[in-house]
């Protein structure tokens, strides 16, 4: 897909774009994600851009868009004020606003990701030590994917960098795993590479 047709599919009233990736990006890349979300920011008029506020790819992307169009910048964080002086978005939503009872799609596809889902139980629980927060950022990068019921729109397509060594692992993957689930498009940086060279 080339860029002309991404924007001419994809940028239209209700679009929301995923911008994540890997927390640890080679210096060399760096650049290439705050321009891709530059080039987003200034060649769309309608998308609203997703981040998780994470280091990394989170950052980097979320810094060309908001450079450019801070307003059309979302971020769902895991719990309030997660890297709060880090965080460029007009918009702002926290996990600790959800009432997750009401929220039983996001909680069964979190419980999917098998290295976390008894953290997910614990957390749905109510626990909040350092163990079961863990369960937070999971939990948030579903909601990023899938939306509530209470308002947050599922994402229309993702845009990730991802470590192509190890390939859809952690969190990252985790996401990209959750966008498959649900029909919902996604390209890694073999494609959005080619934007912006």
């Amino acid at each position: 897909m080339t860029f002309q047709e991404f924007i001419s599919k994809y940028d239209h009233p209700g679009s929301i774009v995923l911008l994540l990736g890997k927390r640890v990006i080679p210096t060399i890349d760096q650049e290439k994600l705050v321009r891709l979300g530059e080039l987003l920011a200034r060649s769309s008029m309608y998308t609203t851009f997703r981040s998780g506020n994470a280091p990394g790819a989170d950052y980097l992307f979320s810094s060309g868009v908001s450079g450019v169009e801070p307003k059309r910048l979302e971020v769902l964080v895991p719990y309030t004020g997660h890297r709060k002086t880090l965080n460029m978005a007009y918009l702002n939503r926290s996990l600790d606003d959800l009432d997750l009872t009401k929220e039983p799609e996001v909680v069964y596809q979190s419980r999917a990701n098998r290295k976390t889902s008894k953290l997910v139980d614990s957390y749905i629980l109510g626990n909040r030590d350092n163990y079961s927060m863990k369960a937070s950022f999971i939990i948030r990068d579903t909601l990023m994917v899938i939306g509530s019921n209470s308002g947050i729109a599922p994402a229309t397509i993702g845009l990730f960098y991802d470590d192509l060594d190890q390939p859809m692992q952690g969190g990252t993957g985790h996401t990209m795993k959750v966008c498959e689930s649900n029909n919902i498009p996604y390209f890694n940086q073999e494609i959005w590479f080619n934007w912006i060279d």
